[in-house]
């Protein structure tokens, strides 16, 4: 299983937001400068997230980006979704007992499958505010805000 680095940065993306949350909007070329991520790479990421209606945009000297919503009512499956579609971690056939006279194969079908139901449980119970507080609790120390 490998998270594409498209959704590794969109997360970092939101997670810079939910930080700076009600700070105002953000511009994409400081996110990109404070994350090290290419700002044209950024420019790509933002478009789903908007159209998912997790992203605000506004432009001019004063735009920039913000979340649409509070960081604890955007999780990471809403996120991951936006940028990947369906989230399937673990590929297995379509199978079922009448096409496969193994059980090994029907067993191993479903291992995969409740495998990946927990994994988007777990991506849909975890809220951009869920990662920064164990964030902060975990290293106790304050969040960088960064001076906009």
């Amino acid at each position: 299983m490998r998270i594409s680095l498209r959704t590794n940065y969109g997360i970092r993306l939101m997670i810079n937001l939910a930080r700076n949350f009600g700070q105002g909007y953000i511009l994409l070329k400081d996110i990109a400068k404070w994350e090290n991520i290419p700002e044209k790479y950024l420019s790509l990421i933002v478009i789903p997230l908007k159209s998912a209606g997790l992203l605000n945009s506004v432009r001019g000297p004063r735009g920039g980006y913000m979340l649409s919503k509070p960081p604890g009512d955007i999780n990471i499956k809403d996120i991951m979704s936006s940028l990947e579609g369906e989230l399937n971690f673990f590929k297995s056939r379509d199978t079922n007992f009448r096409e496969s006279e193994r059980w090994s194969e029907l067993i191993i079908n479903a291992l995969w499958a409740d495998l990946n139901k927990k994994i988007i449980k777990y991506f849909n119970s975890t809220s951009l505010e869920d990662l920064i507080k164990k964030y902060d609790k975990n290293n106790k120390r304050i969040p960088i805000i960064y001076d906009i």
